[in-house]
C-alpha cells in the first residue's frame, strides 16, 4: 500500500512549484509599504494562497469535470496575481529583477496547470469509435 504522502496533493509538481511561488510572493509583499498592507499585499496573498488551495481541492474531486472546475479557478488566480504583478513592478513596489523572476515562475505554473487541464480534458473527452 503507498503511504499517504504519494497519494497527496503535495505529490503534484504543479502543487510544488505553487507553493514555492507563494512563499516568494509572501517573501517579497514584506518589503511592501505598510499603507498596502490590506491593499495590494492582501490581494496578492489571497490570490497567491488561491493558486494552490484550488490545486489541492481539485486533486482531491473524484469527478473530472469538478476537477476542471478548481483547476480552472486556480487558473483564473494565477492571472489575478500576474496583474499585481506588473502593478506592483510599475508602483516600484518590487525589482525589475524580482518582476521578471516571478514571471519565469508564473510562466512556468501556468504551463503546468494547462497541462494538467488538458490531460484531465483528454481523460473526459468521448472518443470517435
Amino acid at each position: 500500500m503507498k503511504s499517504a504522502e504519494v497519494l497527496s496533493f503535495q505529490s503534484l509538481i504543479v502543487w510544488q512549484k505553487g507553493h514555492q511561488f507563494v512563499l516568494d510572493i509572501y517573501r517579497i509583499t514584506r518589503r511592501f509599504p505598510e499603507e498596502e498592507r490590506f491593499g495590494i499585499v492582501s490581494q496578492m496573498r489571497r490570490a497567491a494562497i488561491s493558486i494552490t488551495a484550488n490545486i489541492a481541492e481539485g486533486y482531491r474531486k473524484f469527478g473530472k469535470k469538478d476537477k476542471l472546475r478548481f483547476f480552472n479557478i486556480s487558473q483564473g488566480s494565477l492571472a489575478e496575481i500576474y496583474n499585481y504583478l506588473i502593478l506592483s513592478k510599475d508602483l516600484q513596489y518590487i525589482s525589475r529583477n524580482d518582476y521578471d523572476l516571478f514571471q519565469v515562475q508564473w510562466i512556468e505554473l501556468d504551463k503546468l496547470i494547462r497541462a494538467y487541464c488538458a490531460k484531465i480534458s483528454k481523460d473526459i473527452q468521448p472518443s470517435n469509435s
